[in-house]
């Protein structure tokens, strides 16, 4: 089987396609808070997705990795009105120190073709 990468840097790639599966990697964005940082966030996600020949509709997994874990309703309000109605996938929610702190938010997703 091939292996289709997609954006690919010299540490990494954002989005790897093998077989039926697209396996994105964590996805940070800059922004003024966790909501802004959400948004910016899962319009990547959709770009990936669609770039992998996949939608929302097919995630099966999501880890979400926040800098604080008491903006976890901000992050939920901004995803409940994202996901696929009907289509939720099995998600688990941490907190992590991020990459740097200017990121509030990660998010790693992996979806079926």
């Amino acid at each position: 089987m091939s292996i289709k990468r997609i954006d690919p840097g010299a540490r990494m790639s954002q989005a790897v396609v093998h077989g039926s599966m697209a396996y994105l990697a964590g996805q940070v964005a800059l922004g003024d808070g966790v909501a802004a940082q959400t948004q910016a966030v899962l319009d990547q996600i959709d770009a990936l997705l669609t770039q992998a020949g996949t939608d929302k509709s097919k995630i099966l997994t999501a880890t979400i990795y926040l800098a604080d874990i008491s903006t976890f309703g901000e992050m939920n309000a901004v995803w409940d009105n994202w996901v696929s109605a009907g289509n939720p996938p099995a998600r688990a929610t941490v907190e992590a120190k991020l990459a740097t702190p200017d990121y509030k938010v990660e998010i790693v997703v992996t979806a079926v073709i």
